[in-house]
This record gives C-alpha cells, structure tokens and sequence, in this order.
C-alpha cells in the first residue's frame, strides 16, 4: 500500500478500515500490506457460498503477520488493541481478553446510502476470485459475505457493507481493468436473499396457517396467517411449544410413530376445529432418529368443502370453462377471445358473481403470457397501507415491524405474466397514482425505498361499479381510467342471459352431485319455474350456490320447487314508485290512466288500444273520456 494511501486513509474522514493511526501503526501497516498477497493465495480454492465473512480471516493472518514482522508486541504497542484492517469487528481467538471494540477495530457503520451490493460479470477462470480481491483487500473493503452465480457461473456476487458510493465510482475502472472482469454494477440483492424474499412472500401469500415443528415440539418458523391464529407476530413465533395452543397433539411422538406423510388429522388449536396435513422432515435415512420435525398445515374443518369446490373450479381456467349457453355470453368470449393475445391494459366490467375473475384467468392463459405467472389482488378487501404493501412490495427496515430483508410485492412477483386487480374502483388515491405511474413509464419503488424497478407485466382490472361516473364525481383519476380502459368487456347480469339458463342448471346440478357424490337428481318443472322467475342480484355464483344446497336437500333423486331456497333481499318491487295512497277505486283509477297513457303513444286510437288490451273499443273510449287521455291542449 502507497504512502499516498496511508496519509489519505490517515488524514480523509471517510474510514477505510485502517482507522486513526500513528506513525508506528503506519511502519506496521505498511510492512503486512506489503507481504499481503501470500494471504490471498490460500483462497484460491475458496468455495464462495452463503457466510462467507472474508474479513474475520484476513485479520487473522494480518494479525500474525504484523506480530512476525515487528516482534511479540507489535499489537501492544497500540495500546494491547488488536486493529482491524478490513472495517468490520476483527475476529478474536477462543478466549481471548482483547475488547472486540476500540478506536482500531470498532465496526464502520456506513451512513451514505444502503449497504453495497455488487455484481462482476466475469469470466469463469480459476484465480479471478483471487484477483478481485486482491483489488478489494488493497483498498481495505470489507467483504461480508459473497456468492457465485450467473448460468455458467459467470457472476460474482459481493456484499461489502463498508462501501460507499464514491469508492465504488472509483473501483470500477480497476475492476474492469482485470483480466477476465467484463462489467460491473451495483444491484439491490444477493441471489440467495432474492429467493429468501420470493419464498417468504410465496409463503405470506397462503391464507392458510403452515408452521415448521421440531422434533421437540417447538415452533421453529410460520407464516402469516399462523402467526394471527396464534395471536403473535411472526417474529415472535420461532420457540413457541406446539402444546401451548393445540389441545391433546404431540406431533412429535404422531411423526415418529407414522413416518410418513397425515393427511386430514383432526386437531383442536385454540378451541377451533381444524383438519392438519402433517410433512414429516426427514433425511435420506428411514431411522426416526434422522427426522427433523414436521411441517403441519392447518385446515379449518367449517371451510373445507369450500376448498375443495375452489380447486375443482380451477380445473378448467381456459375460455372452455365460461359456460356460453347464452347468445349474450356467447358474443362476449368472442370478444374476450380477440382481446387477450393483445398486450395492452384490459378492463372488465360487471356485477357481483358475474365471473370476471375467471374471464380475466381466461385472457391469461389465451395471451402469449399464458405460461408466466398470474397474480389476483382485491383492491376493495385491504386498508391502504397494507394494499400498498401488498402491491409493490417494501424495502429493508421500511417500518417499525417490517423484515430487515424487505418484501417483494405482487408486481415483482408476476415480472413477465399478468397482474389482476379486482376492485380497482375501491383503490385509494395514493394507489391509483402510483399505478398510474407504472402504467405510464413501467417502473415503480418499493415503500421505504429510492430504488426503481423497472417490470414487464399486463393489468387486467375489475369492477363493480361504473367507473367513468367516480372520474365525473371525481372519485377516480380520468387519467388512470383512460390508461386502464384501452380495452374493455362486460359481462352482462345472468338476468339478461336467462336463454341460456337451462343448459347453465344442468351443469351445476352435475357439477353440485360429483362434490357431494350422489346420483344426479332431476329438476321439477316448479323448480325450473321458480329459478326462471329469480332476479338474481348475486348472478351466476349464486345459483351455483342454490342449486348445491336444493342437491344436498332434496329426496329421492328429484329437486323440487321447495329445495330451491331464495332471499327476497333485492326483490324489486311490481308497482316500483306507484303511489299506494287512498282507497282501492282511487288507486285503481290511477293505475288504469297510467296505462293507457303510457300505451297511447304506440297505440293512438280507441280500437288500436282496446285490441292491444283485449277489450272493447267503446270501453277504451269511455276510460279515456274519463280519464282526459289524448286530449288535445286548445
């Protein structure tokens, strides 16, 4: 190391790991930089992998080295303190005495931008490592941890905590001017934290408990939605006795017992029933001594059937699973059909039960995407926080109780397929804006980072309710619902399809005795009758829903009218406004003078009226004498 270096470490206020020295400590310094390179040798056959902490053995020998340069004190003539050469907290042997912090080896805390994370694009030669090094050791970097990746091992990743961006800027012409070293940049993940946070999110996705046990009945790690049913926080779970909370379950003892896989073992959590599914964690030995624990995923018993009937339903996701009885139905897969092999935003439009969701799965499958990823989001289920965060993810330590990792959202999750969000018209204004933004330019950030990141990803959204009446109320960006609405489908409420709803009955009756598993029972003509005069406001989820329950009530292979259970909650009124006010003659009256005036207009003659009502033309006359209907105004 040049004397230059040693008077800019010496005199500069950003700390390179050689901290303050005197000039003692610089004739020490320099003579073990100098001698510094057989240290590197013995890396050479280094396997970089997870845990790598570089530093702690270069300190080592730097340690031994300066005390066979300079005799048995070198160090204690720096106060009995050993230095850190690489910026992190020197490694100490076993039982040592020396304080692991002091003017020397107190741990550099970089406080200009994040911890550095860098990727060499390199070629796969032996030595590289060594080289780069090298060049990172000359400069006092610390190197915290390192990893090797790309397809053909072609890719060198560094976590150097201690780096900043002025001496990365500075590093990388040196860096280029390796042999071998094609590039390198700055990148927000490692690899390996890359696939920590994709599972961990794979995991927080499942809205099903799923806990890790060990073979001592503790709780070792667990999902979200485990750690609620628990009713702790997901960093406070690891440690828990399985015992504390499940009633009569040593699942240790079950696992040791059975050896292998449980399927729908009933146990009691918290005074709720749930059925578990329990993976035993075992090595390639059959002894049970080599199991590790179990992983145990919790069903509730009440919600079963449900899940059962969601994943049948996702048999057939394709347009073939849109029933198309209906010629209304019919024209709009058509359209759907032409639609989705186009990359551009898609808006769907329709009533509750309508089937969006499954006409938006449907544009998937049938896009050049079909084979990336789909992801479903409820704009209208979430508070905005946790929506956002949902969304676009977050970045490490973005708030009180987030993961020091980060979270990857939704968006990233889906790089390269669809994203679908239902609900949009229930989206906040700070959300609408930032997706806007990426609809706008592709890019987005995390919450609580500066980072942008740039996706390949097609929106398809849902909604309820008329969205170009929010953007006249100014409930919802017009510059956002122009963006969204490049195409647009709606699906029409089953009652304007009622054509096609004999073949839609049959279906379900079919479909409703396979999950019960019992023969398929026929429908009563009352029956039909009754399901044809419904006005089904929950539309085509709902009677999939009525005719599983008429299957599972009726006797004797046959749906009556009585088996078909329907709320009157929706029901529209026969008369609508019509004023029911004074006796029956006064509301007749009114009502027989609102009918020929509402069919006077079409039928503007006394005969042309009596025959359309099948009655006399005299009566007709009398009734519009009466009445001062067709009267001409003087």
């Amino acid at each position: 190391m040049s004397s230059d270096a040693l008077e800019i470490a010496r005199s500069s206020d950003v700390r390179i790991g050689l901290g303050t020295m005197g000039r003692a400590s610089e004739r020490v310094i320099r003579k073990v930089f100098v001698t510094i390179s057989p240290a590197l040798r013995c890396y050479r056959d280094f396997q970089v992998g997870n845990g790598l902490h570089l530093s702690h053995n270069l300190d080592d020998y730097l340690h031994r080295r300066a005390e066979n340069l300079c005799g048995e004190g070198a160090c204690s003539r720096w106060g009995a303190k050993r230095p850190c050469f690489f910026g992190g907290a020197a490694a100490q042997p076993s039982g040592s005495k020396l304080p692991r912090h002091n003017e020397f080896n107190k741990p550099y805390v970089n406080s200009i931008g994040p911890l550095m994370r860098i990727k060499v694009h390199c070629q796969n030669r032996i030595g590289i490592l060594r080289d780069i090094l090298n060049l990172l050791v000359e400069y006092g970097i610390n190197v915290a941890r390192g990893e090797v990746g790309g397809e053909h091992g072609n890719a060198i990743y560094l976590h150097c905590p201690n780096l900043i961006n002025i001496q990365f800027q500075a590093l990388r012409p040196k860096f280029e001017g390796i042999a071998g070293v094609f590039g390198v940049k700055r990148v927000g993940l490692m690899p390996s934290e890359r696939r920590h946070m994709e599972l961990n999110a794979l995991l927080g996705a499942l809205e099903f408990p799923v806990l890790s046990i060990d073979m001592g009945g503790s709780i070792v790690a667990a999902n979200r939605a485990a750690a609620q049913l628990l009713g702790v926080r997901v960093d406070e779970v690891p440690g828990i006795p399985l015992s504390r909370y499940a009633e009569d379950f040593d699942l240790p003892e079950l696992v040791r017992a059975n050896q292998s896989r449980i399927n729908g073992l009933r146990v009691k959590v918290k005074g709720d029933v749930f059925l578990a599914d329990i993976a035993p964690l075992q090595s390639e030995h059959d002894d049970s001594e080599a199991m590790a624990g179990a992983v145990l995923t919790l069903h509730r018993a009440d919600r079963v059937g449900e899940r059962i009937y969601n994943v049948r339903k996702q048999e057939l996701r394709g347009f073939d699973s849109i029933f198309q009885s209906s010629k209304v139905m019919a024209a709009v897969v058509r359209e759907a059909r032409r639609m989705a092999p186009l990359d551009a935003p898609l808006l769907i439009e329709g009533e509750t039960g309508t089937g969006k969701e499954l006409l938006a799965r449907a544009c998937h499958l049938a896009s050049p995407r079909g084979q990336s990823p789909l992801m479903a989001l409820n704009c209208a289920g979430l508070p905005e926080s946790m929506a956002e965060t949902e969304l676009f993810g977050y970045g490490p330590g973005a708030f009180e109780g987030a993961r020091a990792e980060g979270k990857l959202g939704l968006l990233e999750l889906t790089a390269g397929g669809t994203l679908f969000l239902d609900g949009v018209g229930e989206m906040s204004p700070r959300l609408q804006v930032k997706l806007l933004r990426f609809l706008q330019d592709g890019c987005f950030r995390r919450v609580g980072s500066d980072e942008e990141v740039y996706l390949d990803v097609r929106v398809i959204c849902a909604t309820q309710v008329d969205l170009s009446e929010l953007c006249a109320r100014g409930e919802f960006r017009q510059d956002l619902y122009h963006r969204l609405n490049v195409l647009s489908l709606h699906i029409p409420p089953l009652r304007e399809c009622l054509d096609g709803l004999a073949p839609l009955v049959e279906h379900f009756l079919d479909q409703a005795s396979r999950q019960i598993g019992c023969p398929l029972p026929k429908l009563a003509p009352a029956a039909m009758d009754r399901l044809s005069h419904y006005h089904w406001p929950g539309n085509v989820r709902q009677l999939e829903n009525v005719l599983f329950q008429a299957v599972s009530l009726c006797d004797g292979g046959k749906v009556k009218a009585e088996h078909i259970r329907l709320p009157d909650y929706g029901v529209r009124q026969p008369l609508g406004d019509f004023s029911l006010e004074g006796g029956l003659d006064e509301i007749v009256g009114r009502f027989e003078k609102a009918v020929l005036e509402r069919l006077y207009s079409e039928h503007p003659s006394s005969r042309q009226l009596g025959k359309r009502l099948g009655v006399s033309h005299t009566t007709i006359a009398n009734k519009l004498r009466e009445y001062e209907v067709g009267k001409t105004e003087p």
